[in-house]
């Protein structure tokens, strides 16, 4: 862990000139900046091996009225939607919740910012921290990024 997962309505999987987002880029620029989080004694917040980033269009949405407000208002009435879930670990204080939640946002912001312009989307960034009951890992991939 981390797992930050994103569920969005597959509109946005159309061409960025179309309406839509590039989402893998989306996923990569997410995944370094996780990688890239340092706590107040400035070691890493994640562990490189554990982060991960997956995004999934929902085959099957419904947004607010449908899209007569966006009509109404002079658009297309067709509304996207993002949601992002960070999932951690417990054991980080506050302030770095904060400070992972601030960079994934501007992230996020910066991403979406045309499209913000440009039509009705609504975009949700939720961190979780876990009380697993019960937790099983199993990986190959942090070995590759533990320092010897």
């Amino acid at each position: 862990m981390p797992h930050l997962t994103i569920l969005y309505t597959p509109d946005l999987d159309r061409a960025p000139d179309h309406g839509g987002a590039d989402m893998p880029a989306l996923c990569k620029v997410l995944a370094e900046t996780m990688v890239a989080q340092r706590d107040e004694s400035g070691q890493p917040v994640f562990p490189v091996g554990g982060v991960r980033v997956l995004a999934y269009p929902a085959a099957h949405h419904a947004v607010a009225d449908g899209g007569a407000a966006g009509l109404a208002a002079g658009g297309t009435g067709e509304y996207a939607f993002v949601y992002l879930n960070l999932r951690m670990a417990r054991g980080r204080s506050a302030a770095v919740h904060e400070s992972v939640g601030q960079a994934l946002d501007a992230c996020i912001k910066r991403h979406f910012a045309a499209l913000l312009a440009t039509r009705h989307i609504g975009i949700t960034l939720q961190i979780d921290e876990g009380a697993e009951v019960f937790n099983s890992r199993t990986s190959s991939l942090h070995p590759l990024f533990q320092r010897g």
